[in-house]
């Protein structure tokens, strides 16, 4: 008799898509994390193979769910725009994120943060920047071959991926990044009032065609009845052509002269 037996199946590898942790500790954290992360997908939203997430756990290597780290900000180029529980490498082609933003707060500990450039340098991010929005301090690392290596000046620095340039101010909360077409990368309210704006002047500009068109349609109507008005007056004047004639010839019929004295 043979007997057969069943392979047991391994346990399906779950890769959560939180880590438990905050977004951000406080407002001023959370508004460059916003900025940055929405002024960029603003700037890239017309190309199709840009993909930008906030806070998204990336996990770049398959069947290892504790190798992870969600950047404030990740840029994918080569990957295309939608939505993701989580970034599997593997299941993007096998591309890494080539820019990671990291924006700082009061309980980020050096610990932490080194623990975080090492996962980047590791796993083959090519631009890192870093901003301390409390002390205004910008870092940045750019890959030369295998390794990441500091920027020694992020003053007027060219980001290659993404042409923004970064233009740190003194003091904190004070960084300007403009975008290649020279304007500001706008925050999540200016996006919102700027999109506001452009639908009222949309709305306007419809009004003023609705205006147009009620107008054109009013002309069209008084043109139309001018135009029956003017051939009602011809078609009396007509019958009344008509009427006087066939009065004439009774008239000669009797004798009289229509036109005589």
């Amino acid at each position: 008799m043979s007997i057969t037996t069943e392979t047991p199946q391994s346990p399906a590898i779950e890769y959560p898509d939180s880590d438990g942790e905050p977004m951000a500790e406080n407002t001023l954290q959370f508004k460059w994390i916003v900025t940055i992360k929405e002024g960029l997908d603003n700037m890239l939203r017309d190309d199709p193979d840009v993909f930008v997430a906030g806070d998204l756990l990336w996990y770049p290597v398959e069947g290892d769910p504790k190798t992870r780290m969600a950047p404030d900000t990740l840029v994918a180029f080569g990957r295309p725009k939608g939505y993701r529980g989580s970034y599997k490498q593997w299941e993007e082609g096998g591309i890494a994120p080539q820019v990671v933003f990291e924006v700082l707060s009061p309980g980020n500990r050096p610990p932490e943060m080194a623990n975080k450039f090492a996962f980047y340098d590791r796993f083959g991010v090519e631009e890192y920047y870093l901003y301390d929005p409390d002390d205004g301090r910008l870092s940045g690392w750019l890959r030369r071959g295998d390794r990441l290596e500091a920027i020694p000046e992020l003053s007027g620095h060219v980001s290659p991926r993404l042409g923004i340039r970064f233009e740190p101010g003194e003091g904190p909360d004070n960084l300007t990044i403009l975008g290649p077409d020279e304007q500001p990368l706008l925050t999540y309210g200016e996006i919102a009032r700027e999109r506001d704006a452009a639908r009222r002047e949309s709305e306007s500009s419809h009004k003023e065609v609705q205006a147009a068109r009620d107008q054109a349609e009013a002309a069209r109507i008084q043109a139309e009845a001018a135009r029956a008005e003017a051939a009602a007056a011809e078609k009396r004047l007509t019958a009344e052509r008509e009427r006087a004639e066939r009065l004439a010839a009774r008239l000669r019929e009797l004798g009289i002269e229509p036109d005589g004295d």
